[in-house]
């Protein structure tokens, strides 16, 4: 064993292992290949370890450096503990040992499993064993997601690290507590959202500011690591990172489960479920931020508001509508336009021409004024009077909207119900085909109908939720208003966070006479929890 190639002596280690006691272990597994190596006359070793990496996939540090000095023809030998080590995915790891391999002129040797492909009768069991090491990853998984689901339904919650602005109670690890550095900032986040300022905007302010990012601080703090760690960087905030913090229902206070998912044991990249597919359990910790506050961030993020050429936002992007076509209206803002002269436009009749719509020409300062007036009035009215302001308001729901809410509800019930009952059918109507009650045929035609019912089911239950829901919001909240007014009582000016805290939407009409300039003009402020 003179040749001056390398001795490739291969350890994987992934966190379930670790399960399974020491036998493993990284430190383990080069004693006993180190032992082996010298027991044989194995020469110019060297250690290629991947600690913390699955082996369904191949995508592991360690193994590539290991692949591209086998390609460039380093290498002579390589040896593992087992099979298990090199991999657990059937067929990629019997392509390895079976054809990447041999182009290269490489040795493999799995000590425990006596596999050496100098030897092929050694080989023979070497396939049943791959696919055995396969088998055990899909238990293994099958077994960690039960276990998870059960959790879930209980409603412990399932990350292992706490999310920013939190930490986990010693004394109780599935217990959020509120973390004194970070909860602040995780407050001013959302305020400078409710503010107008978008997540870019956010980042770069934390950035100025020198305050670590959310795994920066955790590495800082408790030691934890995380993929997106960069220490060269610890205040390099993204973006992404920010819009996962404004989108996070947890700084409500609840703890949300089964909110990501992966496509299969083999491929562990995350996506985010449906909203009907995530289990809530509300109220389990304290909030950092209230339902209003997210609310209003929620809304901001649906109307995404760009920044104009002078380098800000607009506070009424995102808010002002065409009262015609319904659609947003465009700011027409600049350096070189005077500020008393900025104005709205309809975007339909800047896009499609006067025969879609018209211009609905209103200058930004009359909406300023215009909205501040109408903030300020109904707002005094609900300090003034709160009793009677609730009764006018209330008066305003019409019977016709509980009516056709309860309506919704019967016909929502009744497709549920239908839905449930096309699942029994389809299982009967199967078994009676499977027993030769019914034919192939008879099968066909019965089941076409039936998918066909069920498919329009499928469209119809979450519209006629949407809709439901969306006449369930329109119900006013009087009392949230009220407590609002007595808060924001100093409305001397109009900014971003009193705007977006009291206006839903703004509704331009065309002016009375148009191209007239003192001719009269409309604008409609639609109020958020009344109506």
């Amino acid at each position: 064993m003179s040749s001056p190639k390398i001795t490739a002596l291969y350890c994987r280690l992934s966190r379930d292992d670790n399960n399974e006691g020491d036998s493993n272990s990284i430190v383990n597994q080069k004693k006993i290949l180190e032992k082996y190596a010298e027991e044989k006359g194995f020469l110019n070793t060297k250690f290629y370890v991947d600690d913390g990496y699955s082996g369904v996939n191949f995508d592991r540090p360690a193994f590539e450096n290991m692949l591209a000095d086998i390609e460039n023809r380093l290498v002579a030998v390589v040896i593992t503990k087992d099979l298990s080590r090199l991999g657990r995915n059937q067929l990629h790891t019997g392509l390895f040992i079976e054809e990447r391999f041999p182009k290269f002129d490489v040795r493999y040797i799995a000590i425990n499993d006596n596999i050496d492909t100098l030897y092929e009768a050694s080989n023979e069991l070497m396939p049943f064993k791959n696919l055995f090491n396969e088998w055990h990853v899909r238990d293994t998984s099958r077994k960690i997601r039960n276990v998870n689901k059960a959790k879930a339904l209980r409603g412990e919650r399932l990350s292992t690290r706490a999310p920013y602005g939190y930490y986990k109670n010693p004394e109780n690890s599935n217990e959020l507590l509120i973390e004194d550095e970070t909860a602040p900032i995780v407050e001013r986040i959302f305020a400078m959202s409710v503010a107008g300022r978008g997540p870019a905007q956010i980042a770069t302010q934390l950035k100025e500011e020198k305050i670590l990012t959310a795994t920066a601080y955790a590495y800082q703090k408790y030691g934890i690591s995380h993929s997106g760690l960069n220490m060269e960087k610890p205040y390099n905030w993204c973006p992404e990172a920010i819009m996962m913090i404004l989108e996070n229902p947890v700084y409500l206070g609840h703890t949300i489960n089964m909110r990501y998912g992966t496509k299969s044991y083999k491929d562990k990249k995350k996506f985010e479920k449906p909203k009907d597919e995530w289990l809530v359990f509300e109220n389990t910790h304290q909030a950092i931020v209230t339902q209003e506050v997210f609310d209003i961030v929620q809304e901001g993020r649906k109307n995404k508001r760009r920044r104009n050429n002078m380098g800000e936002q607009n506070m009424f992007s995102g808010l002002v509508y065409c009262a015609d076509c319904d659609k947003t209206m465009v700011v027409h803002r600049g350096k070189s336009i005077d500020p008393s002269k900025q104005n709205f436009t309809c975007r339909t009749y800047k896009k499609d021409g006067k025969e879609a719509c018209s211009a609905h020409y209103v200058l930004e300062q009359a909406i300023y004024e215009t909205v501040l007036t109408s903030i300020r009035e109904i707002t005094a009215m609900a300090r003034r009077d709160p009793k009677g302001f609730a009764e006018r308001i209330q008066q305003r729901q019409s019977k016709e909207l509980s009516a056709e809410i309860k309506r919704l509800e019967k016909e929502l019930s009744a497709m549920k119900k239908r839905n449930t009952e096309l699942d029994v059918v389809f299982r009967r109507m199967y078994e009676d085909m499977s027993l030769g009650r019914v034919t192939e045929e008879q099968f066909r035609l019965l089941s076409d109908s039936y998918s066909d019912e069920k498919s329009e089911l499928k469209k119809a239950i979450p519209q006629t939720e949407e809709l439901l829901q969306s006449k369930k919001d329109s119900i006013s909240d009087v009392a949230k208003f009220i407590e609002l007014a007595n808060r924001f009582t100093n409305l001397e000016i109009l900014t971003p966070e009193i705007l977006r805290t009291f206006v839903k939407k703004i509704k331009i009409y065309e002016k009375q006479e148009k191209h007239k300039r003192n001719a009269k003009q409309m604008i409609y402020t639609e109020f958020r929890y009344i109506h």
